[in-house]
């Protein structure tokens, strides 16, 4: 889901700046409900694990570059079953940030746009779960449906904004939408394994409890909402 460099530039990149800005505000919201929710602790480790996890999936997991971006396996309702969307949020921005520092400095001028590219999505399938997901069901119980339907909010909107960052820097033309078609096509692969992670990683938690009540993970995998 990065944008290359050069795709988006000049004071085009303003707009990314912005987006990105109002993500991360928003995320920070999110944060603080996790405080409110669970303590300060309890969101310190909680995204240290999804930081973690998110440069496991930028750096060990298979990333390959297809049409104007690149596909990574980023486990995007994984992270938000787990940890909670203030959590995840965290961890999707600074494992990015880290990813760009480390590895791949040339993306950080495109940060604020590939921050978007990842946070909005989350945001938009949070308030998806609430939905689907009955107050008195804990994740440890969603079924295949509806993990399918989480993966597909998020890893469309991914899809999404990376397509509409190719046509807002590039334009419209043949070549951008080839580029863009291609890079879809093998992204929205991703979603036929997401549910499949999602429902794994949850089957563990339901068979394992010790991790019940604990500050390492969302107490929704657990427990129905109030």
């Amino acid at each position: 889901m990065h944008i290359e460099p050069g795709v988006v530039d000049g004071a085009k990149m303003v707009l990314g700046y912005a987006t990105a800005a109002g993500a991360i505000t928003y995320a920070a919201k999110l944060s603080f409900d996790t405080i409110k929710k669970s303590g300060i602790s309890a969101l310190a480790i909680r995204s240290v694990l999804a930081t973690i996890a998110m440069f496991f999936y930028f750096q060990v997991l298979p990333h390959h570059p297809v049409g104007v971006s690149e596909v990574h396996l980023i486990m995007g309702s994984t992270l938000f079953l787990l940890f909670g969307a203030g959590p995840a949020a965290i961890g999707l921005a600074t494992g990015l940030l880290l990813q760009g520092v480390f590895f791949a400095p040339t993306d950080l001028p495109q940060y604020g746009v590939n921050v978007t590219t990842l946070l909005i999505p989350l945001f938009a399938m949070s308030v998806l779960a609430k939905k689907i997901i009955p107050a008195g069901t804990a994740y440890k119980d969603l079924g295949y449906l509806q993990a399918l339907k989480l993966s597909t909010t998020y890893q469309g909107g991914i899809v999404a904004w990376v397509a509409f960052w190719a046509f807002y820097g590039q334009g419209f033309g043949a070549e951008t939408l080839v580029s863009v078609g291609t890079f879809g096509l093998a992204y929205m692969s991703v979603i036929i394994i997401e549910p499949i992670a999602d429902l794994g990683v949850l089957a563990i938690a339901k068979a394992w409890h010790g991790l019940k009540g604990s500050s390492l993970i969302e107490e929704r995998v657990y427990t129905p909402a109030a």
